[in-house]
């Protein structure tokens, strides 16, 4: 494989679109030497193949807002893989969803749905509207009219959408009711619904729940337990909540949460009714994490991320590359034991190669984030037989299957000096699950 010449391509095909190229050259880095080792992989052009997407869709989104004044949005959906299952991934509703972050995820995905030994297929969309701001009738118009093109493309074995940034449950029963008064069937198409219409248990805090079972299982291969350990989170939505809520059971302390404003620094430690007001904040609409310092009398700095902050665990919780390189040095410096990125993708380039040249724990967001989408698999699994799982049903097929996942990395991660790449063991684990089910199913 000719890394250079394959991402010089790219590059020339796909301008501008750093976060997709960012991706890509990542995954061929890490699989270069095993895709080596199978011929048989180069002559079906599986990189050629894999890293396009098998379709994209894209439309206009009309809606008319409370003043009676039309708008117009844009409307994706990134179908990048069905080699293993249906098309599986969440929608994103954000002033900054554009193509190139779109791909990037939906890639991700692919490696992620196949992470989780769940038959997914790897997809994303979403649109650059943002629900701040906007009224609940503005929102349930805007879902129905991107609906009104997106339900052509989505089923139960064809693609599943789920929720993503800006995407609640909320927004899915929005958009599920839309697709179901258009296609008259009451189907698995989304997941992430509210409980009384097929949702699954766990489901809001899944992918916080599962970074922490994975963190947690990345200690224990080096006989460290996470009790007692100090951890700087970032963001407070779903996601840092979950991460909190299972930190906290496991007899951790979260220190610290940021939102667009800067973070917050809390010495005592994030839990009981300050886990509660975590919801509270965010369902308030305001993006911003102060409110949080005022309310309990702790540090708030502004305009800067937790990443100063000397802890023993750092948890990225919030969105893309928010974790650089400089970011990297100071808790290497402050002797950080673990990074696991919850968030996608959640460190810069610079910041991962700081901490594997450093030999710090380390793990990217395919595996320690792939609980969230789990339980989407979960929850596609209990409407296809048309029940439901208790919470302590749901949580043991969570541990189970980001056990296998923390597994499977070990495998193909481990170095000659007992250093576990994660990022490698994921990358390589994730990818040869879908290239022998790309070869098995033809040049398509």
């Amino acid at each position: 494989m000719d890394i250079t010449k394959i991402m010089a391509s790219l590059e020339t095909k796909h301008p501008g679109e750093t976060e997709y190229l960012q991706a890509v050259k990542e995954v061929l880095l890490s699989i270069v030497d095993i895709y080596n080792k199978h011929p048989e992989f180069e002559k079906a052009k599986i990189i050629e193949r894999l890293v396009e997407p098998d379709r994209i869709i894209s439309f206009k989104v009309p809606w008319v807002d409370d003043k009676g004044e039309v708008q117009v949005n844009l409307g994706y959906r990134v179908q990048f893989n069905n080699a293993i299952g249906p098309y599986k991934g969440g929608l994103r509703f954000h002033l900054s969803v554009n193509l190139s972050i779109l791909k990037f995820l939906g890639f991700e995905q692919t490696f992620k749905n196949a992470l989780t030994t769940l038959p997914m297929g790897g997809a994303k969309g979403g649109s650059d509207f943002s629900p701040r701001g906007k009224s609940e009738a503005e929102i349930m118009r805007f879902c129905q009219a991107f609906m009104l093109e997106l339900w052509r493309h989505v089923g139960p074995n064809l693609d599943v959408p789920a929720g993503d940034i800006g995407v609640g449950g909320r927004e899915v029963g929005y958009m599920f009711g839309m697709y179901k008064k258009l296609t008259h069937e009451f189907t698995g198409t989304f997941t992430g619904k509210g409980l009384e219409y097929g949702g699954s248990l766990e489901r809001p805090e899944a992918t916080g729940f599962g970074g922490l079972y994975f963190v947690n299982e990345m200690l224990q291969t080096k006989g460290i337990d996470i009790e007692g350990k100090t951890i700087a989170v970032s963001g407070f939505g779903n996601v840092a909540w979950g991460a909190v809520k299972k930190a906290s059971q496991l007899g951790a302390k979260v220190v610290t949460l940021s939102g667009p404003d800067g973070y917050i620094y809390d010495p005592d430690g994030v839990s009981g009714d300050k886990i509660d007001y975590m919801l509270e904040l965010r369902a308030s609409g305001n993006d911003v994490v102060k409110p949080y310092a005022d309310k309990y009398h702790v540090d708030f700095v502004s305009g800067k991320h937790p990443w100063e902050v000397k802890v023993d665990i750092a948890l990225p919780c919030a969105t893309q590359n928010e974790l650089n390189g400089e970011d990297a040095a100071h808790l290497i410096q402050n002797k950080v034991i673990c990074v696991g990125e919850i968030s996608n993708m959640g460190c810069s380039p610079e910041a991962i190669d700081a901490f594997l040249a450093n030999k710090v724990m380390f793990a990217p967001g395919k595996a320690v984030n792939a609980g969230g989408v789990a339980t989407s698999g979960l929850e596609m699994s209990q409407n296809a037989i048309h029940l439901s799982w208790t919470s302590e049903e749901v949580d043991q097929r969570l541990h189970h299957i980001m056990h296998a996942i923390h597994a499977q990395c070990v495998t193909y991660g481990t170095e000659p000096d007992g250093y576990i790449n994660y990022v490698k063991g994921a990358n390589v684990a994730g990818f040869m699950k879908v290239a022998k089910a790309m070869i098995a199913q033809g040049i398509i």
